[in-house]
């Protein structure tokens, strides 16, 4: 992945980070005109005159203006004649644009002149639904991707953000809200998502297949000159080669996940023997890692254990469990999800408990005495009470409460130890953009942060972001 950036002199260069650590970066999303600024142009130094290159330097100010060095647009990221790296790309993008701390849409049809014109909507709303970005295949999954989606007009004026302005978008694309705000796409179903394209436009007429691999979760080789229709075929292949064996995690895995081999083997042992409901709890202060550790647990149990469905649970209060439990009974689209009478809870509860649904495993994560509460206490967050049982099923409960996890695992604990020295250094290695040789330094930094892998990634971020040394 090549990055932009604009050096102290005011000039515009070029970083590929292919074999290193990726930076925060900004991300640019728009429709293409007839002047862009190319990979050629960069490569050359040339093309500063061109209307396109105005777009490049609204990124670089205002991801600098975000506190982000680097940023990326994809008329001159990506060199278009490699097609091996152009394959990599397409490949790529969703992820990159999943990846960006900002991306900004320019909407070049949308004027906006005001400094203030996040509160003269009226004036712009109107061109702002008919606006071409809207229309455009790619532009698809660079509206779904990023977590944090700001628009601005052609006068580079920010209108607003993907939340802001999420009942419009709605409007206009027929994408339900909750995808929106940061739902996982894949607990949409195909034909939901596949309706999302409907009426978009792409120049070349194959890209109206290789525009959803992301979206689809797949990856698929290029040819340019197959036509719609074959690409489209190809997609579809793709897609029934994906394990449809249901997945309701609501994060993406950590990349940079080490250590913890001994505890993960422990919880698998517990875990996945006897004939019952097995139940083990992962216990410890709280930036420890437990989180991180069951998410790691639910992706190899996914890549190791054939047909098994994966769902998660945020106990952390009310809402976030009737959340969880909402999403798992539309994930598997059980009857009555969309009943507002009917409680989902229970609906889970009885459909994991049936013999016939096969092997799952169930993370309830940051649990509390709350947990434990009875439905009708003040304190309860009205989830013990709707665990599944079944001979199949395991759970396992993250806590920093170690009570807690006697009463909801008996002897099945696991005690997440402090991190040990050696991986507490290899994780910052790994999170800091630019390395360091200060070893006295950096092991000085690890025990003022006790640590604690919570702590060494914020204080790793802290440092990328500022762009300041470890001293």
């Amino acid at each position: 992945m090549r990055l932009l950036h604009f050096n102290s002199s005011g000039r515009l260069s070029s970083t590929d980070f292919s074999q290193k650590t990726i930076p925060p970066y900004a991300i640019l999303s728009h429709t293409w005109g007839d002047a862009e600024f190319l990979f050629e142009d960069m490569v050359n130094n040339a093309g500063k005159s061109k209307a396109g290159y105005k777009k490049i330097l609204f990124c670089g100010e205002q991801a600098a203006r975000d506190q982000l060095q680097y940023f990326w647009v994809d008329t001159c990221c990506i060199d278009k004649w490699n097609l091996r790296e152009l394959s990599k790309a397409i490949n790529s993008m969703f992820q990159w644009y999943k990846n960006a701390e900002k991306c900004y849409v320019f909407l070049s049809d949308v004027s906006a002149p005001m400094a203030d014109a996040q509160l003269h909507q009226s004036t712009w709303e109107a061109s702002f639904r008919k606006s071409r970005w809207f229309t455009r295949g790619w532009t698809l999954q660079e509206l779904l991707a990023p977590a944090s989606i700001e628009f601005f007009s052609s006068e580079r004026q920010r209108l607003g953000d993907k939340d802001s302005l999420s009942q419009q978008i709605s409007g206009i694309t027929r994408i339900p809200v909750a995808a929106l705000r940061g739902d996982p796409i894949n607990e949409f179903s195909v034909s939901e998502r596949k309706g999302w394209v409907a009426g978009r436009q792409t120049t070349q007429e194959e890209d109206m297949a290789y525009s959803l691999i992301g979206i689809f979760g797949v990856s698929m080789e290029f040819r340019y000159g197959e036509g719609k229709e074959r690409a489209l075929e190809r997609l579809q292949e793709e897609m029934d080669k994906v394990n449809t064996t249901p997945f309701v995690v609501p994060f993406n895995r950590n990349a940079r996940f080490i250590g913890r081999e001994a505890q993960l083997a422990e919880l698998k042992e517990k875990l996945f023997v006897e004939a019952s409901t097995k139940k083990a709890a992962l216990t410890g202060p709280g930036g420890i890692g437990k989180t991180q550790l069951a998410l790691e647990l639910a992706y190899r149990t996914k890549e190791e254990v054939q047909n098994c469905l994966v769902f998660w649970i945020s106990a952390s209060d009310k809402e976030s469990v009737y959340q969880s439990f909402a999403h798992i009974a539309r994930r598997l689209n059980m009857p009555g999800w969309d009943d507002e009478k009917a409680d989902v809870r229970k609906l889970v509860q009885l459909h994991l408990s049936q013999e016939s649904v096969g092997e799952w495993l169930l993370i309830v994560d940051n649990i509390d005495e709350a947990g434990l509460e009875p439905a009708g206490s003040s304190k309860a967050i009205s989830l013990i009470e709707f665990l599944p049982s079944s001979a199949q099923g395991a759970i396992i409960f993250t806590t920093t409460n170690r009570k807690t996890a006697v009463i909801l695992a008996g002897q099945h604990i696991v005690d997440l130890p402090e991190m040990e020295q050696n991986m507490a250094r290899r994780m910052l290695e790994l999170f800091l953009a630019d390395q360091t040789n200060e070893q006295e330094t950096v092991d000085l930094l690890l025990k003022e942060l006790a640590y604690l892998p919570l702590a060494i990634g914020q204080a790793a971020a802290y440092v990328n972001v500022n762009m300041i040394t470890l001293q």
